[in-house]
């Protein structure tokens, strides 16, 4: 009896995993929204007595900077040459000081809802900089959404931070300020 029963237990169970229903409709598309995945843009700039030696970059209106997310610059710090002769960008985490003959010099930002702000400190007169600190600087600014960054990421590893954004060099955004 117990086979009997097992029997047809199965072969019930067969039958309603074989059976198959009709697709829905498709519904209707909606409208393109923000950008929540995340984002890397490079932007690049001089630093100058006329713009206060402050730089400024706006986040697209495609993308939305929520309080939880993460906003994090690199700065270009220098090249070096790889094995194959072709140079490796050398990218540091802001702030970044620098010990200058006339004094220290910090490399710095802040953020908000709507922009990054990449801004040089010092204990000397700005102006006496060397054009080499303050023309054509260039920026990594990575926006990441508090999920994507749980305390497993080495923010100071600009290739962890590419990586969790699943980004390459083609995909970044080049922005002149």
């Amino acid at each position: 009896m117990k086979k009997i029963t097992l029997a047809v237990a199965a072969i019930f169970a067969i039958i309603l995993t074989a059976c198959s229903g009709s697709d829905g409709i498709d519904g209707v598309d909606g409208l393109d929204g923000v950008n929540i995945t995340g984002s890397i843009y490079e932007v690049s700039g001089t630093f100058s007595d006329e713009n206060n030696y402050e730089l400024t970059f706006e986040f697209p209106n495609t993308v939305e900077v929520f309080e939880s997310d993460v906003v994090l610059v690199y700065i270009l710090w220098e090249q070096v040459d790889g094995t194959d002769g072709q140079p490796i960008d050398v990218w540091r985490l802001m702030p970044q000081t620098r010990l200058l003959d006339q004094g220290t010099l910090i490399y710095n930002y802040d953020h908000t809802f709507a922009d990054a702000r990449f801004f040089l400190e010092s204990d000397f007169e700005l102006g006496t900089l060397n054009t080499a600190d303050t023309a054509n600087q260039i920026f990594r600014v990575a926006i990441l959404p508090a999920e994507a960054v749980n305390g497993k990421l080495d923010t100071g590893n600009i290739n962890d931070v590419m990586g969790i954004l699943d980004t390459k060099e083609e995909n970044i955004i080049h922005v002149s300020l």
